[in-house]
């Protein structure tokens, strides 16, 4: 640490919290150097060469002369393989006990003195010296595993390992997670270590809240998806491939997955991206269900103030007709920024507020973070040192509380990988209930701890439970916030058995759906946070994380009127819609920005409240399928190279394509059209793809253009269902799928499938299994 770094401590949390901060990061440090000593020397190993084969259920193991491979196949189509003993379980990916083994495939003798394990969707060969292939049903190479290595310590202790790979020249490479530079990842290396990126973060900053190691790959031959299946920290280096020019070779893309212990084990799912997506969703868990209010427009600021700020913004959207359908208390409406408390002087009567806005059809939803101060007297710290034989919180090597610096000031952390720490921790919320909030969301739950230097989190030396195998952070960082989300969806759900919990969570890994949803976190106002914005929900949806969203015009400073409503716009057709800023980055309601963006933002909203029956039944397809509501324009059509790079639109569902603003200025842009014929919503003009077109973006909206023979579920003038039919091609049949609102319940939905075709010159649309009848309004567009 030098000089400036302790200036720009001071200057960031004020001098006294910056002194603490030093000192923080300071006992940090000498845990560390304390409880890992030098590696020493080190010892690399490989596989070596084939010494025999063991079949077994759905595959088998392969031995070599200095490892072994265990092959599974399991029932689905996914396929599993580890090293050195490495097994499925435990996992925290994983939605329960690994999938049954499918007794169809059988470990056999492959070419050139390997193995293979043939199924219905992947051929997985081994050579004699321990790579792994995965293969299409034709033959076709999708991925190839090189032999992995490992670094072992001489003196002991755990082994860091390198797994490089291959894919074709021509793929592309998708996910790990939430990467502002993404959705597509360029060469370059990404780093698997969730981080607070200190404030605010654009394209060019990684690694960011939610790092997962779950790459999906799209190539000519196919899409899969791998998952290196370790939360240790690690890193991921990419470079994609080229293709020879004439008579030259192609140079395949490389992955190279750097890992600093835990076991090697992996699983991958091939296929369509439909297919593949629901094979990931079956392995990790059904995406759960918001309730249908939080798929409405929601705003939050940090520091609204007092409750009488709250009802002037409310009344702000009423008094100018804007739907609005949740508001969001911020860590200020805490007493001293303490966790599971209320300031009763801002905020006196807060029960009374939120019945209040309840009748308005507005729901509360409150920020918790899992650090809780510890000062005697704080009834969560008493409470939480109860819990168990030694506490609920996180340890260091000694024994000792581990303690960090955060907005109540020295604080302690909950040790979420404990079950009993889970329960005592989802219990706490029944305070928030009792105050009137209808759902959470979790911040700062990387988790954080502010540092004035080096990485801002706990100790890597600090003590865990992972479930009774113990362990440290190095395991049990980047799995911190998903054990948070789960303990908080627990709980909701015991609390309120009869109503689904809304909670999203801004840190997690694989998994993570099962319990919510997630945000951008601290996105940088500016133009490249704009375009951060949709790269992050494009990518978490493809890691299996449906339901995410930006803060709408960016965390950390004041946008122009301009780029506030192109944010807003986009927004408006991303799952989580939310308008939020920093308590000095000035206001985000639209009103605020003159008279043109308050239209702007009112045309947005209502299209938003329009669609809200084709946003549940996205919702529902989700969990039922893995689809995520927002999907690249490649995602029906992977075999299109153009569609693979095309990064500034994106399909909703599969009847809508958004084409958002991105850039200053536009007024009319260019739209790369996927196959079949596209309507405009607005003009009615009619488009036909493959191909790029130019329509027009004038400030008031983004263009919005529905597939041919699209049946949408929208609400109609008196509030109920109505369908949306735009017009099919002659000879070529549409349709659509309709989830209709449960309610907030977990009562049983039914998907209903309409049909669309163009006969005699008119429209015809039948449900599908109904006796052809639609039972509720049809409006036909685009005849």
């Amino acid at each position: 640490m030098n000089g400036r770094d302790l200036v720009r401590s001071v200057k960031l949390v004020g001098s006294k919290r910056g002194l603490r901060t030093v000192r923080s990061a300071w006992r940090r440090a000498r845990a560390d150097a304390r409880a890992f000593p030098a590696r020493g020397a080190e010892r690399a190993r490989v596989p070596g060469p084939v010494t025999g084969a063991e079949p077994g259920p759905g595959g088998g193991v392969v031995r070599f002369a200095r490892s072994e491979l265990r092959i599974r196949v399991a029932v689905g189509g996914a396929v599993f393989w580890g090293w050195d003993g490495a097994e499925p379980g435990p996992s925290y990916a994983l939605s329960g006990e690994a999938p049954a083994a499918d007794p169809r495939a059988v470990l056999e003798p492959g070419t050139d003195g390997g193995w293979q394990v043939v199924a219905e969707r992947l051929t997985v060969a081994v050579s004699r010296h321990g790579a792994v292939e995965l293969r299409t049903p034709g033959g076709v190479v999708l991925r190839r595993e090189l032999p992995p290595r490992w670094w072992e310590p001489v003196a002991g202790g755990d082994a860091r390992w390198v797994q490089r790979s291959e894919v074709p020249a021509d793929a592309r490479f998708f996910g790990l997670g939430g990467r502002a530079a993404g959705p597509r990842l360029r060469d370059g290396s990404y780093a698997l270590w969730n981080t607070d990126p200190g404030g605010r973060f654009g394209p060019g900053d990684d690694p960011l809240y939610l790092t997962m190691p779950v790459q999906l790959v799209v190539s000519d031959a196919g899409t899969h998806l791998v998952f290196y299946d370790n939360s240790w920290a690690g890193r991921v280096v990419l470079r994609e491939g080229k293709e020879g020019a004439g008579s030259g070779h192609d140079r395949p893309g490389a992955s190279e997955v750097r890992v600093e212990g835990g076991p090697l084990r992996c699983w991958a799912v091939a296929g369509t991206p439909a297919r593949v997506l629901a094979g990931w969703s079956a392995l990790t868990g059904a995406a759960a269900v918001p309730p249908s209010w939080a798929l409405g427009p929601q705003h939050a600021r940090w520091g609204f103030g007092t409750e009488r700020a709250v009802r002037g913004i409310v009344a702000g959207y009423r008094e100018r007709g804007l739907p609005l359908s949740v508001l969001h208390l911020d860590i200020d409406h805490y007493a001293a920024h303490r966790v599971f408390t209320v300031d009763r002087e801002r905020f006196p009567g807060l029960p009374g507020l939120a019945k209040e806005l309840r009748e308005c059809d507005v729901r509360l939803v409150s920020i918790v973070d899992p650090a809780v101060a510890a000062v005697a007297g704080n009834e969560v710290y008493d409470s939480g040192r109860a819990v168990g034989p030694s506490g609920a919180f996180v340890r260091d090597a000694r024994g000792r509380e581990v303690r960090g610096e955060v907005w109540p000031g020295e604080c302690v952390y909950p040790d979420f990988t404990d079950p009993e720490v889970r329960e005592w921790w989802g219990g706490l919320y029944e305070e928030r209930l009792a105050q009137g909030f209808s759902g959470v969301w979790h911040d700062m739950n990387e988790p954080v701890s502010f540092a004035a230097f080096g990485d801002p989190s706990l100790p890597r030396s600090a003590r865990h439970a992972l479930e009774g195998r113990g362990g440290d952070h190095r395991e049990a960082h980047n799995v911190y916030g998903l054990a948070m989300a789960r303990a908080g969806y627990e709980g909701l759900a015991r609390l309120r058995p009869d109503e689904r919990p809304f909670l999203f969570s801004r840190s997690g890994w694989a998994g993570m759906q099962r319990y919510g949803g997630t945000w951008s976190g601290d996105v940088a106002t500016g133009w490249p946070g704009l375009r951060a914005s949709l790269a992050l929900v494009l990518g978490l949806g493809l890691c299996g994380v449906p339901y995410s969203g930006p803060d709408v015009g960016g965390f950390d400073g004041s946008p122009s009127p301009e780029l506030y409503l192109r944010w807003f716009q986009l927004g408006a057709y991303l799952p989580l819609f939310r308008t939020h800023a920093a308590i000095d980055a000035g206001r985000r309601e639209p009103w605020e920005f003159g008279p043109e963006v308050l239209a702007g933002a009112r045309e947005a909203l209502v299209g938003r409240e329009r669609l809200r029956p084709y946003w549940v039944t996205l919702a529902r397809l989700a969990a039922l399928t893995g689809a995520p509501y927002v999907r690249p324009l490649w995602w029906s059509s992977p075999g299109d190279r153009e569609l693979r790079d095309c990064e500034d639109a994106f399909l909703l569902g599969d009847a809508l394509l958004v084409a958002p603003v991105l850039e200053p200025g536009v007024v009319r842009r260019g739209v790369l059209l996927p196959p079949g014929r596209w309507y405009d919503t607005v003009s009615g003009a009619v488009y036909e793809g493959p191909g790029r077109v130019v329509v027009e973006a004038p400030l008031s909206r983004v263009p919005v253009l529905a597939r041919a023979g699209s049946v949408i579920p929208v609400r109609g003038a008196d509030g109920g269902l109505e369908l949306e039919v735009w017009a099919p091609v002659k000879g070529c049949a549409g349709g659509g799928t309709v989830v209709r609102d449960a309610g907030d319940g977990w009562d049983p939905v039914e998907a209903e499938r309409y049909t669309s075709r163009l006969e005699g010159g008119r429209v015809v649309v039948e449900r599908d299994g109904g006796g052809g009848a639609v039972g509720c309004p049809v409006r036909v567009r685009g005849v």
